[in-house]
Protein backbone atom coordinates (compact mmCIF):
# COMPACT_ATOMS: atom_id res chain seq x y z
CA UNK A 1 0.00 0.00 0.00
CA UNK A 2 1.39 3.63 -1.14
CA UNK A 3 1.06 5.64 2.12
CA UNK A 4 2.20 8.74 0.47
CA UNK A 5 -0.57 9.96 -0.50
CA UNK A 6 -3.07 11.77 2.04
CA UNK A 7 -6.51 9.90 1.18
CA UNK A 8 -9.23 8.22 3.04
CA UNK A 9 -8.50 4.83 2.21
CA UNK A 10 -5.13 5.40 3.87
CA UNK A 11 -6.19 6.71 7.00
CA UNK A 12 -8.55 3.43 7.32
CA UNK A 13 -5.93 1.55 6.64
CA UNK A 14 -3.44 3.11 9.34
CA UNK A 15 -6.16 3.00 11.93
CA UNK A 16 -6.89 -0.53 11.77
CA UNK A 17 -2.98 -1.57 11.63
CA UNK A 18 -2.65 0.23 14.46
CA UNK A 19 -5.89 -0.87 16.20
CA UNK A 20 -4.77 -4.49 15.32
CA UNK A 21 -0.71 -3.93 16.65
CA UNK A 22 -1.76 -2.71 19.87
CA UNK A 23 -4.76 -4.91 20.50
CA UNK A 24 -6.98 -2.05 21.49
CA UNK A 25 -10.04 -3.15 23.35
CA UNK A 26 -11.96 -0.36 22.44
CA UNK A 27 -11.90 -0.31 19.27
CA UNK A 28 -14.92 1.75 18.20
CA UNK A 29 -13.80 4.45 19.81
CA UNK A 30 -11.33 4.83 17.06
CA UNK A 31 -13.02 4.74 13.50
CA UNK A 32 -11.39 5.68 10.88
CA UNK A 33 -13.66 8.46 9.76
CA UNK A 34 -13.19 10.45 12.98
CA UNK A 35 -9.92 11.25 11.46
CA UNK A 36 -9.26 14.00 8.82
CA UNK A 37 -6.35 14.18 5.69
CA UNK A 38 -5.39 17.19 7.17
CA UNK A 39 -3.21 15.72 10.12
CA UNK A 40 -2.44 12.45 7.69
CA UNK A 41 1.45 13.38 8.80
CA UNK A 42 1.03 13.15 12.05
CA UNK A 43 -1.37 10.32 11.85
CA UNK A 44 1.39 8.66 9.63
CA UNK A 45 4.31 9.52 11.91
CA UNK A 46 2.71 7.56 15.06
CA UNK A 47 1.57 4.53 12.20
CA UNK A 48 5.37 4.68 11.17
CA UNK A 49 6.48 4.42 15.18
CA UNK A 50 3.83 1.81 16.46
CA UNK A 51 5.00 -0.54 13.24
CA UNK A 52 8.55 0.29 13.98
CA UNK A 53 7.92 -1.57 17.51
CA UNK A 54 7.43 -4.90 18.57
CA UNK A 55 5.73 -4.10 22.30
CA UNK A 56 4.55 -1.58 23.97
CA UNK A 57 4.34 -0.57 27.98
CA UNK A 58 1.04 0.30 29.55
CA UNK A 59 2.20 4.13 29.55
CA UNK A 60 3.22 4.07 25.93
CA UNK A 61 0.18 2.85 25.11
CA UNK A 62 -1.98 5.26 26.72
CA UNK A 63 0.28 8.28 24.93
CA UNK A 64 -0.37 6.68 21.85
CA UNK A 65 -3.93 6.88 22.14
CA UNK A 66 -3.62 10.17 24.28
CA UNK A 67 -2.37 11.16 20.58
CA UNK A 68 -4.53 9.66 18.61
CA UNK A 69 -7.26 11.24 20.32
CA UNK A 70 -5.89 14.56 20.03
CA UNK A 71 -6.04 14.27 16.35
CA UNK A 72 -9.55 13.59 15.88
CA UNK A 73 -11.97 15.24 14.44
Amino acid sequence: MDLTNPTAENVEYMISAIKEKLRMVNVDAMKSEHFNTSDYEDLRDIYDMVMKRSNFSPSEMQAIAAELGSLRK
